[in-house]
């Protein structure tokens, strides 16, 4: 009975995770037409990104540990009712104010979801496979991006009402979300402290402290790529691969996430810091094969790429969340999962902001080029740290010889 309870539980926080971030892709097909309907400029659509990430670091530094006194189903359930309400304001968007609203409250939905739901998760976790909550944790996000902005980009295309249909059918998922989510068992117990958990803590255990500083290289490489998809991957379908489809905008931002669910899969095969070290370089020959088909306005090419980019993102990521996750105690889950999520968003806020400002003198293949000098040096201080690692343990060996 105990493990039909976390089985169900386990279903109901992963489904939920993904359903708060399908919410948080579903405008991002339609930025075309508020780009020529509207008048919306690029600036606010990379600001709009800014705004998105801005809202989600401040639920995870400010709000990120209430789960673990308020219990994991309020904090949750909050976090999809957010994801939700952010959809009634898409519903009438003609200027850049109430876009930034809604993606303000998506960034907080996303925040919340991404402690609470993910602590919730590897709460539930000991019915399956070590590696599958590191997996849902990693990918759950994109594959929940995917099916946002794939299934928006379909309705924009071929629905009625192509401006509010895809938020009434988010509404109604996050409805059923919250449904699944009153009926999960709570895995922990409420607790004083509520209020001094709102102070900003970055503290980590010792296990994913140690861990941290190469993870958060390989968090930033391969977010800061997803903003720039979130931000620009209309306008790459446009204006570098030909394509005013809103179908083809959503493809172009779909190539990058969906993948990942393939790679997290391929990093169970493989030890943590295999899987991240193999994920890394993979991501970075990859996005160079991205940009280069942009150049050449490939889109056959460059979605091929960003299919095996998207692959390798996977890899890295889940392998990099085993290293900092594996074996810590119940009560670091959410405040380790804030610090992650954080650095993932700092890391695909801050580039998105300076690309934005950027937008104005450069060409969009010139600022993808910044990118692909970003996952250069993550892939680098991946592969030293290996290499230094390897040394240590072979100087090591020598000395118990001697």
């Amino acid at each position: 009975m105990h493990n039909q309870a976390n089985r169900l539980s386990f279903i109901g926080a992963s489904l939920s995770l993904m359903a708060t971030y399908v919410a948080s892709a579903t405008a991002i097909p339609l930025y075309g037409l508020y780009q020529s309907v509207d008048g919306l400029t690029y600036s606010d659509l990379a600001l709009s990104s800014v705004v998105y990430f801005i809202g989600a670091v401040i639920a995870l530094i400010i709000f990120g540990r209430l789960s673990n006194h308020f219990g994991r189903k309020p904090i949750s359930i909050l976090s999809v009712l957010l994801a939700g309400l952010s959809c009634l304001v898409f519903l009438n968007i003609h200027s850049a104010y109430p876009l930034l609203a809604g993606r303000f409250l998506q960034g907080l939905a996303c925040g919340l979801a991404s402690t609470a739901l993910a602590a919730w998760v590897v709460d539930c976790a000991d019915t399956v496979p070590r590696w599958i909550a590191p997996a849902v944790i990693s990918c759950g996000p994109m594959t929940g991006l995917t099916i946002g902005g794939l299934g928006s980009g379909l309705l924009v295309e071929y629905g009625p009402i192509p401006r509010q249909l895809p938020f009434f059918i988010v509404i109604g998922l996050t409805i059923a979300s919250i449904a699944l989510l009153f009926q999960a068992k709570e895995t922990m117990d409420r607790k004083n402290g509520a209020l001094k958990s709102l102070k900003p803590s970055f503290s980590l255990p010792p296990i994913s402290r140690k861990a941290y500083p190469i993870a958060a290289c390989t968090f930033v490489a391969t977010w800061a790529l997803g903003g720039f998809f979130q931000a620009f991957g209309p306008a790459m379908a446009r204006e570098q691969l030909h394509s005013t489809s809103a179908v083809a905008a959503a493809f172009v931002f779909a190539s990058i996430m969906a993948p990942s669910s393939i790679g997290a899969s391929l990093a169970g095969r493989y030890s943590a810091k295999t899987a991240q070290l193999a994920g890394m370089v993979l991501f970075t020959l990859f996005l160079g094969c991205v940009i280069l088909s942009l150049n050449l306005g490939w889109l056959s090419t460059f979605l091929l790429a960003s299919i095996f980019a998207g692959i390798a993102q996977g890899m890295v990521l889940t392998g990099s969340i085993r290293t900092m996750v594996s074996d810590i105690a119940t009560e670091d889950r959410a405040n380790v999962f804030a610090v992650i999520y954080a650095t993932s968003y700092l890391g695909a806020a801050i580039p998105t902001l300076i690309a934005g400002r950027l937008s104005t003198s450069f060409s969009l293949l010139e600022i993808s080029c910044g990118y692909g000098l970003l996952a250069i040096f993550a892939s680098c201080v991946v592969v030293l740290s290996k290499v230094r690692n390897t040394s240590s343990m072979a100087d090591s060996n020598t000395s118990l010889i001697k």
